[in-house]
Parts: structure tokens; C-alpha cells; sequence
């Protein structure tokens, strides 16, 4: 058993080594370094990505992100905890990526189609134009918070994450979630006019 835990160690220490050789190259401009670097993680990048995004095409392209994401920032590596670095660098552009391709959903929605629903539903038309008008000012207005808050008031009130769900997605604790809600939603009170949703 000792030796078997004592084999675990030193294999881990020489994957160590190993990456940091590899890391050295890749910042001396080695490029088959960085092939090899990036074929040792694709499967866990990829592993990452497409649990945030649930689809491959998308996944794909994330990981390649991290890839330029984590090619561009090695020089500044201090060789700690290598996996978990590239695992957050994975996890936010995947994170970036389903934010962006949600916003390209929203901002193409057929607006005949959304007027002929309204209709079908025997909404006055008016009224669904003020109710629209209203929901892209609001959108509008969550654009100019600042980004610490806005990006808890987005997760929980508009894609409906739980605290859980927000803490995983930012890397942070419930309390931490807890606390950047509230702090958002007293940004919003001090800075925002009622009136103006009325």
C-alpha cells in the first residue's frame, strides 16, 4: 500500500515536472510543445465546456478559446495547481460562450411572430408594445451595472439559477452569492428611479 500511495506521489511529481519542461518551451516559442500541452488536456477542456454548454459544435469552439485563452497567459503561470487553472480558464470561456450565443437567441426573436402571439392571445397590441418596450429598457439598464452585479442579478433573475447554480458558475461560496445579491439589489435601489418602471 505504501509504495503503491509512494508510486502516486512520484508519478504525480513527474507529470509536474513534465508540464512545467512543457511550459518552458511553449514561452520559448516551441509550437509542437503546445501541440503536445494542448493533446495531454483537450479531453478535460473539452470535458468542461461541454458540461456548461451541452452541445459539441459550441463545446468545441469554447475549448479552443481556452486554449488561446491559456496560450496568451502561460508567461504568467507561477506553476501552482496547473489542473485547476486550466479548469477555471475552461469553465469561464464556456461560461462566456452560453452567455453570448443566450444573447443572440434573444436579440433575434421573430417580432411578427411575437406580435401575432400577442394577437392570438387577444393582448392588446399597444399594450404588448409598451410591456416589450419596457423589458428592453430594463435590459438596457442591467447592461450599465457593474459587472460583479450584474452578472448575479442576470444568473438569478433572468436565466432563474438557483444560489447553488451561481455559486458553481462563479467559482464562489453560497454566501458570497448571498452577498452580491444583496448588494446588487441595494445598487439598484440607490440608483434606479422607480418611477421609471411604472
Amino acid at each position: 500500500m505504501l509504495r503503491l500511495l509512494l508510486w502516486g506521489l512520484l508519478w504525480k511529481e513527474g507529470r509536474a515536472i513534465e508540464d512545467e519542461l512543457l511550459i518552458r518551451r511553449i514561452c520559448q516559442g516551441d509550437e509542437d510543445a503546445f501541440r503536445q500541452f494542448v493533446d495531454r488536456y483537450a479531453e478535460q477542456v473539452y470535458k468542461i465546456t461541454y458540461s456548461v454548454l451541452r452541445e459539441t459544435r459550441g463545446a468545441e469552439d469554447a475549448a479552443q478559446e481556452a486554449f488561446l485563452q491559456i496560450y496568451k497567459s502561460l508567461p504568467d503561470y507561477r506553476f501552482q495547481g496547473l489542473v485547476t487553472w486550466i479548469s477555471r480558464i475552461a469553465l469561464h470561456k464556456a461560461i462566456d460562450s452560453k452567455r453570448k450565443r443566450d444573447r443572440h437567441r434573444e436579440q433575434y426573436i421573430d417580432s411578427e411572430r411575437t406580435l401575432s402571439q400577442i394577437c392570438s392571445d387577444d393582448e392588446d397590441i399597444l399594450a404588448g408594445v409598451v410591456r416589450r418596450e419596457r423589458r428592453d429598457r430594463l435590459w438596457n439598464e442591467v447592461q450599465t451595472l457593474p459587472k460583479m452585479h450584474r452578472d448575479v442579478i442576470v444568473a438569478y433573475y433572468i436565466e432563474q439559477k438557483n444560489y447553488e447554480q451561481i455559486a458553481v458558475q462563479e467559482g464562489i461560496t453560497l454566501k458570497t452569492v448571498e452577498s452580491r445579491l444583496y448588494r446588487a439589489r441595494h445598487w439598484i435601489r440607490k440608483h434606479w428611479k422607480e418611477d421609471d418602471w411604472l
